[in-house]
């Protein structure tokens, strides 16, 4: 519709500003998720930012910050993979442990912040007793190790997401502010 005068104005000030508060609001969501695995962090915090940017129009933030920012997105889901991979393979777990750690993640996501942080440790230690199929002294402790493993890669791969991701929101707001 074509709304005379000064409505029209305030309208598109109504949409701009909502899509501000969406784009707020998925890089929130995409900073609990660099935390919650349920969630893809680090991408939802980079659509909140393209998202403000086309609200914009993209006159403060423009394609080359984007692009800067995108490899960065990148940079975090490669990250996460290895760091996740690479605690858990330097203590020599198996194939079971791995899957048992993803099982484990996803069934911690329902007993709250204590179940995504024990979650993935409970996993791997189930996977890796299934692996050596024995419960003894020994393949206790190698579980325990192979838990403690993975859960050290988890912790890692988080520490570095939220880095990206506070770093990423550093560059766009210095972007923003200066264009």
């Amino acid at each position: 519709k074509n709304y005379p005068g000064p409505y029209e104005n305030a309208i598109a000030m109504d949409l701009t500003l909502l899509w501000y508060l969406v784009a707020v609001l998925l890089a929130l969501i995409g900073l609990a998720g660099t935390v919650l695995p349920a969630l893809p962090g680090v991408p939802l915090v980079f659509a909140g930012m393209l998202l403000a940017a086309w609200a914009d129009g993209f006159e403060r933030v423009g394609l080359a910050t984007l692009a800067v920012l995108g490899v960065l997105t990148v940079v975090s889901l490669v990250v996460d993979l290895w760091a996740s991979a690479i605690g858990a393979r330097r203590v020599g777990a198996s194939g079971l442990a791995l899957a048992g750690a993803v099982i484990g993640t996803v069934v911690g996501l329902f007993f709250g912040l204590v179940g995504v942080f024990l979650g993935p440790f409970a996993g791997a230690v189930i996977g890796e007793l299934a692996h050596l199929r024995r419960v003894d002294r020994r393949g206790l402790g190698q579980a325990a190790r192979v838990g403690v493993g993975t859960w050290v890669g988890i912790v890692i791969a988080v520490g570095l997401k939220l880095t990206l991701s506070f770093a990423m929101i550093g560059i766009f707001a210095l972007v923003w502010l200066l264009g």
